[in-house]
């Protein structure tokens, strides 16, 4: 017997079921998509963005920053716009995160609710199976056969079979998806800290060339 008799043998629920393994399968490939083409290498985005500012090439930077894709790059830009317009760098790079990370949890909740419901339906469709099963026992009385019996119990067991087999992998795949976030946020943090130290470090050399300039 192929998977499609057995979806044919499942009953309503299977196909709820398998609907939810569709909308699972574009999500998840979807954000992981999404997430390479975000992934940059920030040891290198971050030394050439530096030796870019040391010339006082702020446009450039901003440049450099908006051919770059991903969060990083736009939490750097923020922080290099903050910079020349006067305003707190750190202000800028909070704002700036309150923006991508929910960017880059969108539509996990999908997944999540996927995993969770699943089984549940699977459960469902397992109950409407049995009671197939005993309102043909029921009708049958003692003339009661096997393939009638065996209907619903084969309906319930594809049901449970098949809220599992799609729950499993939705809790796997959130997880993944969701230790790819966690990269990310932390790729962020550690480019908000090197752009606040390379800022710093520019304003105190900046104040002691003007002081010794003075003397």
């Amino acid at each position: 017997m192929n998977y499609f008799q057995m979806l044919q043998q499942g009953g309503p629920v299977i196909y709820l079921i398998a609907l939810c393994a569709i909308i699972a399968v574009f999500v998840f490939f979807q954000k992981w998509f999404e997430f390479h083409r975000a992934k940059v290498n920030v040891d290198e985005i971050i030394t050439g963005l530096f030796n870019t500012l040391r010339r006082d090439g702020m446009i450039e930077a901003i440049t450099l920053c908006d051919n770059s894709p991903g969060p990083v790059a736009r939490m750097l830009s923020s922080a290099i716009l903050a910079s020349k317009k006067g305003d707190d760098i750190r202000d800028s790079l909070a704002t700036q995160a309150l923006i991508e990370v929910p960017r880059l949890e969108s539509r996990l909740n999908v997944l999540a609710s996927l995993a969770y419901i699943t089984p549940l339906l699977g459960l469902m469709g397992t109950i409407l199976g049995l009671v197939e099963a005993f309102h043909a026992m029921e009708t049958a009385g003692a003339q009661i056969n096997a393939p009638d019996l065996s209907k619903g119990v084969y309906c319930a067991l594809i049901c449970t079979a098949g809220g599992l087999a799609v729950a499993v992998p939705c809790h796997l795949a959130y997880n993944y998806l969701v230790s790819l976030v966690q990269d990310f946020c932390n790729d962020m943090e550690k480019a908000s800290a090197e752009i606040i130290y390379f800022f710093r470090h520019q304003q105190t050399a900046a104040s002691t060339g003007e002081q010794a300039h003075e003397n």
